[in-house]
């Protein structure tokens, strides 16, 4: 496949003078026997632009979709459900083949792989998945996870930052006693993530001098436990006046335990969940959370894997897709004191 250098030598012009030249850049200041020319030694070569190697691979790309997350596990927590969403809807208007692998025996299809361009992998993965992947996929996107940002391009959400926004917020609210509501996640079968917004919590207040273990409390990302860690944390007494809660599933839960407990929300305690559901906006009171743009962290995984296979890109990309704090009833109380 001919190149812009190859193209800008036999021309004799600069690479970047090619490139504006075949992308109609009508700013670009060139004589007409030049653009004439470079468009001829082009055809010649038999060079495609981007936006025709990406139409041809509305014809030729299969690629497969990797999702961590069974059907049952979806429903409980619909983040994951709207990331492949997006991936699904990407694919379809490109015309491109999507097949789905799914674990069999408690392990990915790898050799179904080998037949495919490339996988989009949804999810939290271990060492040894990520190795079995790289052994059948001719080229991987992760997404909601980077586990080697030297081999592999990654679609992910800067947690941290999302978790400081929250914190700021609160604190500038008044909130000095901030309760913390989490899951836990595992890779290959067993290993406990440690998830990024549990320690930026920690780091964030700890530093401030007003963190607490006692008003931590972990367990899965379910509406289920969020109900019943919200309960334990009434059970315990001297409830925090704020509460960060790390998905919007176990923020309806919690907001559950406060109304049979009597407990008014804002008033009396706040609220911030994590995902922006479709729900959210709908629940009594209506929730402050964290917007995660699902749909678009899987099209833009989409975009990344069609991208490297037309130009043969070898360097790796991570893209870090932004948050959007919103702030709704819940959390839009009175100012609190010093708790």
């Amino acid at each position: 496949m001919a190149t812009l250098k190859e193209i800008a030598e036999k021309v004799g012009v600069s690479v970047a003078t090619v490139s504006r030249v075949l992308n109609y850049d009508t700013t670009l200041s060139v004589s007409d026997e030049t653009r004439k020319r470079i468009f001829e030694v082009a055809q010649e070569l038999n060079y495609k632009t981007l936006r025709e190697r990406s139409q041809q691979a509305r014809e030729s790309f299969r690629f497969g979709l990797i999702h961590w997350y069974s059907e049952h596990q979806e429903i409980d927590d619909p983040y994951y459900m709207a990331i492949r969403l997006g991936v699904e809807k990407e694919c379809f208007d490109r015309g491109l083949e999507l097949v789905k692998l799914f674990k069999q025996n408690g392990a990915y299809p790898i050799e179904r792989m080998k037949s495919l361009d490339g996988i989009i992998a949804v999810g939290k993965f271990g060492p040894n998945e990520v190795s079995a992947f790289a052994e059948g996929a001719k080229q991987i996107v992760f997404v909601d996870c980077s586990p080697d940002e030297r081999r592999f391009d990654s679609v992910v959400i800067d947690l941290r930052q999302a978790t400081i926004a929250v914190l700021d917020y609160l604190l500038q609210l008044g909130h000095t006693k901030i309760g913390y509501i989490g899951g836990r996640e595992y890779v290959d079968g067993e290993t406990p993530i440690r998830d990024e917004r549990e320690t930026a919590f920690y780091e964030y207040l700890y530093v401030k001098g007003i963190h607490d273990s006692r008003h931590v409390w972990i367990g899965s990302f379910t509406a289920e436990d969020g109900y019943r860690l919200m309960k334990e944390a009434i059970a315990q007494g001297d409830l925090p006046t704020a509460f960060f809660i790390a998905s919007d599933s176990m923020a309806i839960g919690a907001l559950r335990a406060l109304h049979e407990a009597g407990i008014a929300v804002p008033e009396e305690v706040a609220v911030v969940g994590f995902n922006d559901l479709p729900t959210a906006a709908f629940l009594h009171p209506p929730l402050s959370t964290v917007k995660v743009y699902t749909e678009f962290m899987g099209e833009t995984a989409v975009e990344m894997l069609v991208e490297r296979l037309t130009t043969n890109r070898i360097i790796c990309k991570k893209v870090v897709v932004p948050t959007e704090l919103v702030i709704r009833a819940s959390s839009e109380g009175r100012e609190k004191g010093s708790g």
